[in-house]
């Protein structure tokens, strides 16, 4: 299994890429299209991809929307589309992250490290959280809903962990955002909001009507356990 599928249609970038993140001991494949990822994806299974948006053929946010539909690869798009709605769209078809073009390597390779601890090293003393219909297991960082397993990203799952581990409590926005997100993200605020709705989709009776996730208003969130 490979490290990191590098999808970047600029040779030059993606080279320089390439070297930098093999000095940091991650094994490469490249892909310059959409269509060429996907091909890649399903023969060599990589443990992350980083993606741009603006790729010939089918573009990035098709293949975060199309990876995502299959599995929990760490998906971390690099773009010179930097504006809130292609940030939000990002996170709404599954990134776990999103960075603007230019991008700072050892911001880089910070995000690639702290994703790569999330999703594979083993945690110390995992535990298995229940809480009404819904099983969090720490030391593999699945969780099921009525005994089906569910496809999170990694920042839903911690969202969600978060919130059951201060059920009854409301947290505010501000707490939650940085948190997740860090105080340093480059992420929008109403990202949060984004996620909230996301997870709703997957764990509530009715998303439009919300019995575990409670909005407090002018305030955050808090978790009922039903």
């Amino acid at each position: 299994m490979v490290d990191i599928l590098l999808v970047e249609d600029n040779d030059e970038l993606s080279c320089l890429m390439a070297q930098f993140l093999t000095a940091e001991g991650y094994s490469i494949y490249r892909a310059v299209s959409g269509e060429e990822a996907l091909e890649l994806i399903r023969q060599e299974l990589p443990k992350l991809l980083i993606l741009d948006i603006m790729l010939p053929g089918i573009d990035g946010f098709a293949v975060c929307h199309s990876v995502r539909k299959k599995g929990n690869i760490p998906i971390l798009i690099l773009s010179a589309r930097i504006n809130k709605e292609d940030k939000l769209n990002g996170f709404n078809l599954g990134a776990d992250d999103y960075l603007e073009k230019p991008v700072d390597i050892d911001i880089l390779c910070m995000k690639i490290a702290a994703l790569m601890k999330r999703c594979y090293e083993e945690p110390v003393g995992g535990t298995k959280i229940v809480s009404g219909d819904i099983e969090i297991h720490q030391d593999t960082m699945t969780v099921f809903y009525k005994g089906n397993p569910l496809t999170l990203t990694i920042k839903e799952y911690d969202l969600l962990l978060m919130l059951v581990d201060n059920k009854g409590k409301t947290l505010a926005k501000d707490r939650i955002f940085n948190s997740i997100w860090g105080p340093e993200s480059d992420s929008e605020p109403q990202t949060l909001t984004v996620h909230i709705k996301m997870l709703r989709d997957k764990i509530e009776e009715d998303s439009k009507n919300p019995q575990k996730i409670k909005t407090v208003w002018g305030v955050g969130y808090r978790y009922e356990e039903i």
